[in-house]
């Protein structure tokens, strides 16, 4: 497995796991409301998150919760390049959470490092536009589309079809001249699952993999933390915490987060417990 990512301006080393901060700047939110839907609370929220110890931002104009209706390019560019252009002296990369090809160009010339795609690059034009960048690019797995993937998911063999799924899109960037150096896999979770199938993926990350590259894991505060610990998204922390760590445990190198500095406490000690600390 690789021990860097490459996305846009930086070069990300993987001997830790990374967090990755939500930034939602959106009206509706499964987390978080509109808390965050003006861009001075949006960049005030951002800032808060790198000095709780985030390694990436992802901000996201566009809610992808499941029953979501959609949102057009020009909107979610009006949400989402002010920030990216605000935040571009973070020292910090900055990734969009977006699957619009249109969106993905725009973004990238604004700045961004990393395209998040909620739909893996499945359609040529979200290939095209982030081919030719140094663009990072995670590749993630959903079956069906937010307004409805959660109404009846089913697999005959949800191991294989994901896996050839990744295998798939993997293999259409590299025939576009992607390295295999910018690529995050994400298996998805919660997109198109149960929450039994979430569950399970995530003890079965080894057998989803695709040519060592690594995993990018995103549960915080999902409805498979809520069915377990029977709580509201925003009381599910602690629940997220452990979802965390055993993701960890399983090989994430990239950990998709609400709570930044709840997480990084958690990281300090996984990884005390792991390499030991100074006396």
């Amino acid at each position: 497995m690789s021990n860097t990512w490459q996305c846009g301006r930086f070069e990300l080393q993987l001997e830790r796991p990374l967090l990755m901060g939500i930034v939602n700047v959106t009206p509706d939110s499964f987390s978080d409301g509109n808390h965050h839907f003006s861009h001075e609370a949006a960049l005030a929220h951002a800032r808060q998150l790198i000095t709780e110890g985030a390694d990436i931002l992802d901000i996201g104009g566009e809610s992808t919760r499941p029953g979501a209706d959609p949102v057009s390019v020009d909107e979610e560019l009006r949400r989402v390049v002010p920030l990216i252009e605000a935040l571009l002296d973070e020292g910090i990369p900055l990734s969009v959470d977006t699957f619009k090809p249109a969106v993905m160009v725009e973004v990238i010339k604004a700045g961004a490092d990393i395209i998040n795609d909620i739909a893996g690059f499945r359609s040529p034009e979200a290939v095209a536009a982030v081919a030719d960048t140094k663009a990072g690019l995670c590749i993630m797995h959903m079956q069906g589309e937010p307004k409805t993937m959660q109404q009846a998911p089913h697999y005959d063999d949800i191991i294989a079809e994901i896996q050839g799924f990744l295998q798939l899109q993997v293999s259409r960037l590299e025939q576009a001249g992607v390295d295999h150096r910018r690529m995050m896999l994400d298996p998805g979770l919660g997109f198109g699952k149960t929450v039994a199938q979430n569950y399970s993926l995530l003890r079965h990350l080894d057998a989803l993999g695709v040519q060592s590259i690594p995993w990018l894991i995103g549960l915080s505060r999902k409805s498979m933390i809520g069915h377990v610990v029977g709580r509201p998204p925003a009381e599910r922390v602690a629940g997220s915490l452990a979802g965390m760590l055993a993701a960890v445990h399983y090989g994430a190198k990239v950990l998709r987060v609400h709570d930044v500095a709840q997480s990084a406490d958690a990281l300090k000690v996984w990884m005390a417990v792991q390499h030991g600390v100074s006396e």
